[in-house]
């Protein structure tokens, strides 16, 4: 079984309300869906691939080395070997990682890596902004609604952070996640994934066979990955449900992934913009975006419900 795969391209020609159909189950019955034609040259692309495998074989001693993850591990099979009794390690990912963030310091080495990833945020916030326009739609809310909600009506910028992640081979997969089971907290989600390596398994929220099984986000070459986070299941009530996803440990092969975020900011006031019976009778409480990251930061790998209730009851 695999995730929908649409052309972006076809939303702006004779195909139009078709791909918005597509783009519908993709939010409601998905939450997860690739997106190829996006406007996004292959050049650039391409170049991204490169600078972040380059920035990882700097980084790779680091991991090998120091990573908290790679000693725990490391322990465990020690233990092993001693006859103790094994146990997944849950609470560390198997995950090379760091964030970006235009007002942040960048990684100034590989020399290209700053110009390029600027150059494909710059690409995909456009992006992130028009799948936000085909939300509005699908939702009968009027144009840049969503926007207005995640910046306060103006008075705030969005988050839009990118976070670079690379998951090395792991010699004992079975004892440890790449990264934990998880719903995303904020808003639009698109991910640039490696398209030789997977490793990437969601749960649809309707989609599939709707039996609650993992599948797996197959590689496509130069395809965006998108997904909705908790705030957009707030906003729209329910429709556009946050699906959960993990990263599995592997044998083989570096994974690498990209992930981009466009969040409210942390001031914004989130709430439900559709009636309830819209949305099948779905209700959520009303709260500022920062007080739920509050909660989330520790609660990210348990169930999401009581993250939403913890907000209701404040």
């Amino acid at each position: 079984m695999a995730i929908p795969v649409i052309d972006f391209s076809k939303l702006d020609g004779a195909e139009r309300e078709a791909t918005l159909a597509e783009l519908a189950a993709g939010f409601e019955e998905w939450g997860f869906f690739q997106l190829v034609n996006t406007g996004i040259s292959d050049d650039l692309l391409e170049r991204v691939k490169k600078v972040c495998n380059d920035i990882y074989k700097l980084r790779e001693d680091g991991f090998k080395e120091s990573n908290p993850t790679v000693k725990a591990l490391a322990r465990l099979v020690d233990q092993e070997g001693e006859g103790l009794a094994m146990k997944k390690i849950e609470d560390m990912d198997w995950e090379d990682v760091f964030t970006l963030q235009d007002d942040l310091p960048w990684p100034s080495n590989p020399p290209s890596f700053k110009e390029t990833m600027m150059e494909y945020r710059r690409e995909l916030k456009k992006l992130a902004e028009k799948l936000l326009g085909v939300m509005e739609e699908l939702l009968g809310l009027e144009e840049g609604h969503i926007r207005k909600a995640f910046t306060n009506d103006g008075d705030f910028e969005p988050f839009y952070g990118t976070k670079v992640s690379h998951y090395p081979p792991c010699p004992r997969p079975e004892l440890v996640d790449g990264l934990r089971a998880h719903t995303d907290a904020g808003g639009l989600i698109l991910l640039f994934q490696d398209d030789r390596f997977g490793g990437l398994q969601m749960i649809p929220n309707r989609g599939g066979d709707g039996d609650g099984r993992w599948i797996d986000v197959q590689p496509v070459q130069n395809a965006i990955v998108v997904n909705t986070g908790d705030q957009i299941e707030v906003l729209s009530n329910g429709r556009f449900k946050s699906a959960w996803h993990r990263i599995l440990a592997t044998r083989d092969g570096n994974r690498r992934s990209i992930a981009s975020f466009y969040n409210p900011a942390r001031m914004a006031n989130i709430a439900p913009a559709i009636p309830a019976a819209a949305a099948a009778d779905a209700d959520y409480p009303s709260f500022k975006f920062g007080d739920y990251m509050e909660v989330y930061v520790k609660q990210k790998f348990q169930a999401k419900e009581p993250r939403f209730a913890a907000l209701a009851n404040k």
